[in-house]
């Protein structure tokens, strides 16, 4: 069940909503607890309700191994056993496939039948939560909980299925304070403007720029120069939409529970820099891989090379959790790289305009998202081979009069293929630029602006309204996949 269908906004939400304060005064904290913990299992089950299992094993796995780390002598190995097998669990249904794949490439032989494996929703968010929590047990950072709470920090709906990837430490206190098992107005009208405002990125924007994207990249080798741009910046503004209209919807319907989730976005194409998008874009992932696996691994101690050979597996590292494929190692491993070159650039101490900073970091972001987003390497650099070609620009037939002195410098007229108007995609990508340079994000436009009067009530309805009636059938989330 996606939050931008109609069943969740009409149904499970108010009814899940409504139960839960309800049992929270009359029949206890406890059965308040089990109702939004059930009512999560259930969201979870929607998609396929056979992967409930799977999920409630982990989650029994990893309480039973963080108990044994609190109390068990043999702490360190109960550790690292709860992070073998999470790493099992990810790897056999994720990653299965493609390393068959790869050794069969490698052999130039069908050496394995590779299986068709269907991915679990969600598994690479509560794997990384999971083993995160493992891991804060043996450092000692977290308090005493029951069963029902953990299993509550595991699966609370709003963050279960695609993140923000949250952390026990600072979520547990939440779940088990009495005040926030009472109702806060306050925190309904905040969580309900941010909920709006997400499905509006999401219904209005995202998914308009989705047929943009998809039409390109599924014809990566007759792509015009021009083409090529407006699907690799239709893509690039899609997943950003996409996926932080999601982590908005999140963190509100959390605040409608008086639960404050991480945030996880923080105008990320206002970067002036690779490092300064790193800290802005997926922000949860980001410190996670800093915390438990970067300064783990030695950080920026041992001297530059350490830094730099920690760096770029960490990016690796990343690249390949978003998905099986070489693809998305290759994204990960440009990143690292360019995170080098940020950080060599940095010691150098050269300073460049703040435009041409900008402008830089948002060109490389955009080239990357071609790897992100094409379905092999191969795709991806039919698709950059095209952005580079400058000799094939071609424009719509129809603008041959008025614009036929463009001959002369080497730009042909051809019927236009894409289902877009030239004009459209051009004038819709570039206004979104703007937007995304220039004006604040949703949440730090509530945190200098928001005032619960009639205006923001006006606009709130309208926000909702529009993104309920953009609602398509098959419209899921980009990261559902990761």
């Amino acid at each position: 069940m996606l939050f931008n269908s109609y069943e969740f906004i009409f149904l499970f939400l108010p009814i899940t909503f409504i139960l839960f304060f309800v049992l929270a005064k009359r029949s206890g904290l406890r059965a308040a607890t089990f109702w939004l913990t059930a009512a999560s299992f259930f969201l979870y089950g929607w998609w396929d309700w056979h992967y409930v299992p799977l999920l409630f094993a982990s989650i029994c796995f990893n309480f039973y191994v963080g108990g044994r780390i609190r109390s068990d002598s043999q702490r360190k190995a109960w550790l690292l056993a709860g992070i073998v097998g999470n790493l099992v669990l990810l790897g056999y249904f994720k990653y299965t496939g493609f390393f068959l794949s790869t050794v069969n490439m490698l052999v130039r032989d069908a050496v394995f039948d590779v299986p068709h494996i269907v991915l679990p929703l969600g598994i690479s968010f509560f794997t990384f939560t999971q083993t995160a929590y493992l891991v804060e047990e043996y450092r000692g950072e977290t308090a005493a909980h029951s069963f029902l709470t953990y299993c509550e920090f595991v699966t609370i709906f709003p963050h279960l299925i695609a993140g923000p990837i949250i952390r026990h430490r600072d979520m547990l206190p939440q779940f088990t304070d009495e005040k926030n098992f009472a109702v806060d107005y306050k925190n309904i009208a905040y969580g309900l403007t941010l909920f709006a405002m997400g499905l509006f990125k999401k219904t209005v924007i995202a998914d308009s720029l989705s047929p943009w994207a998809g039409e390109v990249f599924s014809r990566p080798d007759s792509l015009t120069f021009l083409e090529a741009w407006i699907g690799a910046l239709s893509y690039t503004f899609q997943l950003y939409f996409d996926f932080s209209g999601y982590s908005e919807m999140a963190i509100g319907l959390g605040l409608m529970f008086n639960l404050r989730f991480p945030v996880n976005f923080n105008s990320p194409y206002q970067s002036s820099s690779i490092i300064d998008f790193w800290r802005r874009w997926h922000m949860t992932l980001g410190l996670w891989v800093k915390d438990y696996l970067y300064i783990p691994m030695g950080g920026n101690r041992g001297g530059e090379f350490k830094k730099m050979r920690n760096l770029v597996l960490s990016m690796l590292l990343i690249g390949l959790w978003h998905g099986a494929g070489w693809n998305f190692v290759f994204w990960g491993g440009i990143h690292g790289f360019l995170l080098m070159i940020n950080h060599q650039w940095r010691r150098l101490n050269v300073q460049l305009p703040k435009a041409m900073n900008w402008g830089l970091t948002f060109l490389c972001v955009t080239i990357c998202w071609v790897f992100f987003r094409a379905e092999s390497l191969h795709d991806a650099l039919a698709v950059l081979t095209s952005m580079v070609d400058v000799g094939n620009i071609v424009l719509p037939a129809k603008n041959a009069k008025e614009l036929g002195f463009l001959q002369s410098v080497g730009i042909s007229f051809a019927p236009w293929m894409m289902q877009v108007h030239l004009e459209k995609a051009l004038g819709t990508l570039a206004a979104l630029l703007l937007v995304l340079r220039f004006l604040p994000n949703p949440i730090e436009l509530m945190k200098t602006s928001f005032r619960p009067d009639w205006k923001w009530s006006v606009a709130v309805a309208l926000s909702l309204a529009v993104g309920i009636l953009h609602i398509a059938k098959n419209s899921p989330f980009l990261y559902f996949q990761f």
